[in-house]
């Protein structure tokens, strides 16, 4: 189950956001947070605050644990431009553009729980069709359809290759990454 939240209108740069994001994509939910406490940029603190209400929507939305989620998307888009003028030389002005950014952040769960008591799903019951024709009406039952179960051994390799990502993901050059003035 997935569980969303979104920050609309932060008056920060989309690209001075996107360094902070880049660092916890594909983290769990609590080395993120612990990670952001600690990161020296302004904007870790409203992706820091947006993260706790994702977990908060988990958690009271569809009763998922905390220690199980993982941030599965993250991403940051471009807002509304606000235009400002500022003057020069020789009674000239040059444009200063305020930048506002939209994040977006999904939570997942790392193992899949078992159903929920609020949000079980109601058991199928056989239909009963029912066919007029000249002879009579004819009564046709159709059982209902089986759900297949998610095996253990799918989640196990689900489970395997998160991991793999997140070891991977410890010598990406993100840290790097944060440091650089120009864009790639």
């Amino acid at each position: 189950m997935q569980a969303k939240a979104h920050l609309r209108h932060l008056r920060m740069s989309p690209r001075k956001v996107r360094l902070v994001t880049d660092l916890i994509r594909g983290a769990e939910s609590k080395k993120a947070q612990e990670q952001l406490e600690f990161i020296p940029k302004k904007a870790s603190e409203p992706v820091l605050k947006l993260l706790n209400s994702a977990i908060a929507n988990a958690k009271n939305n569809f009763n998922l644990e905390e220690n199980n989620l993982f941030i599965s998307e993250i991403f940051v888009n471009e807002g509304q431009v606000l235009k400002r003028w500022r003057a020069r030389a020789m009674g000239r002005s040059a444009p200063i553009m305020k930048r506002t950014s939209h994040i977006t952040i999904v939570l997942d769960e790392i193992k899949a729980s078992p159903v929920s008591k609020k949000k079980k799903k109601k058991e199928a019951k056989p239909k009963i069709v029912k066919k007029t024709g000249k002879i009579g009406t004819e009564k046709k039952i159709i059982p209902p359809k089986k759900e297949e179960k998610p095996e253990d051994e799918k989640w196990e390799k689900e489970r395997e290759k998160f991991s793999k990502q997140q070891a991977a993901r410890k010598f990406s050059r993100a840290g790097e990454k944060m440091f650089r003035r120009k864009s790639i």
